[in-house]
């Protein structure tokens, strides 16, 4: 497993949170840690075997929520 910390500039509330945390955890592998709105910030755990990190950040773009790297 491994953890990663991505940074959304456009995340604002807890509703882009909880979008952000269904489009991620539709995909195999995936496990939300958690956010922080004030820090444009989300914790994920994935399993590099069973999902690719640009899956995770499409389904974040995908949401409205680009990564910024």
């Amino acid at each position: 497993m491994q953890e990663v910390a991505l940074m959304a500039p456009d995340i604002s509330c807890d509703h882009c949170i909880m979008s952000i945390r269904k489009a991620v955890s539709r995909l195999a592998g995936v496990e939300f840690l958690g956010a922080d709105a004030a820090r444009k910030q989300v914790s994920l755990r994935f399993d590099e075997s069973r999902v690719r990190l640009d899956e995770i950040e499409q389904a974040m773009e995908d949401e409205g929520y680009p990564v910024v790297k």
